[in-house]
């Protein structure tokens, strides 16, 4: 540290570095910036006292500095003095002076030019030494060479890709720069050329608000209350923000504002620009390498989810396609075969006798998704998403070295404890490697903690799978009440889709729509009590926070989106019993377990897979668009009522909404969420990837709309990956195996069909299958309970001529010695079954791992060019030592005895010297 600098602590224990006056001078300028109540008002004359005196217009309204114009404005807080708010000015007194000693510069704007004449707004400036002594301490890598590693020779037809490039200037704001660590004891190693601007405001507000996040507010003999976070909880501030450096619909018109906001929004955020690469560094400049990651990770998912939508659409229009070659659907819906079978009724008293061809739409429907196409994108998906996982880890790891990650290690925010888990941790022990005194969380505390939280979420989703045996028993009972009001076809009235409305149909989309009105509420409820339940664990680092946290809400959402997938596709209709024996709800109930119909279940998940991932999809765009609008449109309507105001750059930024910590962990899950959808249950819908692959464009173009448009400039942090997601979507690449292997075996009818072909048909075809496929149940065994009330059954049912009806499964009929026991063909499709899913399972596995073992996680050349970086900084710092050395042995050249011109000699790697 600088000999002007005082540490009063260890920065990993959250106390900051007092600069004294003199540090904050500016040598170059010969010179040094005072506190606001230190300036020369002749010299300043805009920092007047009086407020009424300040010219309104002399100062642009994207102005993001401070009254002199010199001073960059890095961060503004905002609040409203109360009428009773003693304790709080208090706070913001204390507070205040002690960010001046922290040696940050502080200008304040009255209420009575604010736009509301309400806020004060405290605009917060880092000097040079501040940003400095923080960049050493926090590590910040910074140029010191430009990068002449040769650019890799352009890919060949490179001008097919030029409608989709953006122009270089966008793409590549800065050069590509050798970076190293900060020290501040090197200054003249790094290229310096204004030390103003040598810090991008992405590091200078990163700086900044560390320095907030641990300055004390007060002081107690128990302990120190600090941080700007508890002030904003307990309202002493409003707000807390950096500032956009421009207007997003035009460049400011200060040449010393970079107008990247503008940027973005002309070449990113704009719908229209839909089909345009991202201008990822850009981006990453301007919000930071956190943020960057994001967009990174969705831009790369998007462009994969492209080859999944054009294989999926194919495999949807081959099933489109091969309507004739469907012969069960045919002899479904012919008169003489599905016209002449009568089915047991559905459920019981309500539910008529019916004919099988009733069921024809479905059939055919059915057919669209549940075809041999759909094995093949079954097993397809399972290569797909090994693919997508191993290129993206390339694509990371290219992105770590452009962005200077390769050596941020997440152990490095170790320095940065949360300041939650400082305030409440009041125990301090020895740390074993520093030897220094630290905070920690007694053994007996984390375990009670972490046994609440465990058991919190353990309640919630008990609840979820109350909620989904809810809408199970809503389906039992409704379909009986379906199925009478619609015995007669009354729906054949409505136009155009009447006659394809059926109780199945109808019971499924009303069940499916309930489900997601629950799991909506649900989401909202869990959300806070999700944040509760982990703030009260107290985790160490922001990063342990996130990890936590994300466990949390995606098991939680897990549970509620999957579960009723889970249910169509692996319980409904496998525990039904047969006629005569039924099986109920719990046992006890008057509920009996549901069926499916001929055409099999798949359809059924199909439209329940529909519903909810389209219904979140498009709330999801709705709510993320049009709730930051309406509330920043609704805020800012007094600034627009009064054109004469000044309407400076923070009050616009303070009327936008704010980016709360969290804000990117939702825009994760949303994805993630959407991940296992278009994965887990791929094999009922091979189009979910394309739907998925329409809401992405969108959603990149909306996600980057209201980051540039409605809210405030995040505080700019580093990550080097995505995090814990980078598992959650391992476990689900896992877990999807094994569903779809599932749900071709025992949803779909595919396997049956194929045991029946070659096993049970005479001539290899499907001819005879339906009657096959069914079982014959004798009328006069069914109880009193089980038998239709009189006028339920439709007309031209004759309980004097008929005397049989037909159920779905494979046992003997009555009267057989092993009457309504399973038959041998039964067993012998549950063994094709097993067999299916061993095989699929095992082949799919054998290709993932293959796979991934293949594609290297690092590219070679990326490999190649991190090393080459490391030789030269290393080169660079030995010859600059070499030279500082020179320096310091020329300057006592009156104490040596030696000849200079041996110094141009010494060696690279071994420095000798006769003078040390």
């Amino acid at each position: 540290m600088s000999d002007m600098s005082r540490l009063t602590g260890k920065i990993g224990d959250a106390t900051l570095i007092e600069m004294s006056p003199d540090s904050l001078c500016d040598e170059d300028n010969n010179g040094c910036h005072h506190h606001h109540h230190d300036i020369d008002l002749d010299e300043y004359p805009h920092s007047q006292p009086d407020p009424s005196e300040v010219d309104k217009h002399q100062q642009s309204k994207d102005s993001v500095f401070f009254r002199d114009g010199k001073r960059r404005i890095d961060f503004v807080l905002s609040y409203v003095d109360d009428r009773d708010g003693e304790r709080k000015q208090e706070r913001r007194r204390e507070y205040e002076a002690n960010l001046q000693k922290a040696g940050l510069e502080l200008e304040t704007e009255d209420k009575s030019v604010s736009d509301d004449r309400k806020t004060y707004f405290v605009k917060i400036h880092a000097p040079w030494e501040v940003l400095a002594t923080y960049a050493d301490v926090l590590k910040i890598k910074v140029p010191f060479k430009e990068n002449d590693i040769p650019v890799p020779q352009d890919i060949p037809m490179d001008w097919l890709f030029t409608p989709f490039r953006l122009p270089d200037h966008i793409m590549n704001p800065e050069p590509d720069y050798f970076t190293s660590p900060f020290n501040k004891g090197k200054i003249d190693f790094f290229l310096i050329d204004d030390k103003e601007t040598f810090f991008p405001p992405s590091v200078r507000n990163r700086i900044v608000y560390y320095i907030l996040a641990r300055c004390p507010y007060h002081k107690t003999d128990r302990e120190d209350k600090k941080g700007i976070k508890r002030l904003l909880n307990n309202g002493t501030y409003g707000s807390a923000f950096p500032l956009h450096d421009s207007r997003y619909w035009k460049p400011s018109r200060d040449s010393n504002s970079e107008s990247e906001r503008f940027n973005l929004y002309k070449h990113w955020a704009q719908f229209f620009s839909f089909f345009k690469e991202q201008p990822l560094n850009l981006i990453r400049k301007y919000y930071g390498e956190k943020i960057g990651i994001y967009f990174a990770w969705l831009g790369f998912y998007t462009e994969m989810l492209f080859f999944a939508a054009v294989v999926g659409l194919i495999c949807f229009l081959y099933g489109l396609f091969t309507f004739d070659d469907n012969v069960w659907s045919k002899e479904i819906c012919s008169e003489e075969i599905g016209g002449n079978i009568i089915m047991c009724p559905l459920c019981d008293k309500k539910c008529g006798y019916w004919k099988l061809n009733s069921t024809c739409n479905s059939s055919w429907q059915s057919h669209m998704f549940d075809n041999v196409g759909t094995v093949f994108f079954a097993i397809f998906m399972g290569i797909w998403v090994t693919l997508f996982l191993e290129f993206w880890k390339r694509r990371q790891a290219r992105l770590e070295y452009e962005w200077d990650l390769v050596d941020f290690e997440e152990e490095q925010q170790q320095l940065q404890l949360r300041p939650e888990y400082e305030t409440k941790c009041t125990s301090r022990r020895l740390n074993r490697v520093t030897q220094e005194m630290e905070p920690y969380l007694p053994v007996t505390s984390q375990c009670a903690r972490t046994f609440l939280s465990g058991a919190t979420v353990i309640f919630w989703i008990s609840l979820i799978i109350a909620c989904i045996i809810g809408v199970i028993a809503y389906r039992l009972a409704v379909y009986a009440a379906f199925a009478s009001i619609m015995k007669d076809s009354p729906t054949n009235n409505i136009h155009m889709v009447g006659s394809l409305i059926t109780p199945q149909l109808a019971t499924s989309v009303t069940a499916s729509c309930i489900n997601f009105v629950i799991i909506m509420i649900l989401n909202l409820m869990y959300e806070r009590v999700a944040i509760w339940i982990t703030d009260m664990e107290i985790p160490k680092t922001h990063l342990e926070y996130e990890n936590k946290l994300t466990v949390k809400m995606f098991l939680f959402q897990f549970v509620n989106y999957y579960s009723s997938c889970f249910y169509v596709a692996f319980f409904k209709g496998k525990f039904v019993g047969h006629p005569g024996d039924y099986i109920y709800m719990f046992g006890w109930s008057k509920l009996r377990n549901e069926e499916c119909d001929p055409g099999g279940c798949l359809i059924e998940l199909t439209t329940q897979l529909v519903i909810v991932m389209s219904g979140k999809q498009v709330w999801g765009n709705v709510q993320e668009a049009l709730v930051p609008w309406v509330m920043n449109r609704w805020g800012s309507r007094k600034a627009r009522s009064h054109p004469e105001s000044r309407y400076s750059r923070w009050e616009q930024d303070h009327d936008l909404q704010n980016f709360g910590h969290l804000g990117l962990f939702y825009e994760y899950l949303e994805m993630v969420i959407q991940f296992g959808f278009i994965t887990l249950f791929v094999a009922s819908f091979p189009l979910a990837p394309l739907l998925a692959l329409l809401n992405n464009i969108i959603e990149v173009r909306v996600d980057a709309w209201k980051f540039t448009t409605q809210f405030r400039r995040p505080v700019a942090s580093k990550a080097h990956s995505i995090g814990a997601w980078q598992e959650i979507l391992n476990g689900v690449a896992v877990l999807s195996v094994v569903t779809n292997a599932f749900i071709v075996a025992f949803t779909s009818d595919m396997i049956p069909r194929l045991v029946y072909m070659y096993a049970y048909s005479n001539d290899l075809s499907m001819k005879g299958y339906i009657n096959n496929s069914l079982s014959v149940f004798n009328i006069s065994g069914f109880s009193e309970d089980n038998r239709p009330d009189d006028g339920e059954s439709p007309g031209w049912f004759n309980s004097s001529v008929i005397t049989t009806c037909r159920y779905r499964d494979y046992r003997y009929p009555s009267g057989h010695e092993k009457e309504y026991s399973h038959t041998m063909q039964f067993w012998h499709i549950l063994a094709a079954k097993l067999a299916f899913i061993i095989i699929m399972e095992h082949v799919a596995f054998m290709v993932k791992f293959f796979v991934a073992w293949m594609i290297p996680d690092v590219p070679s050349e990326v490999k190649a060019r991190i090393k080459r970086e490391r030789y030269l900084i290393q080169e660079y710092l030995h010859n600059y030592e070499v030279e500082k050395l020179k320096i310091q042995l020329s300057q006592r050249s009156d104490d040596c005895c030696c000849t200079p011109m041996i110094y141009p000699d010494i060696s690279r790697h071994v420095v000798l010297s006769e003078c040390l």
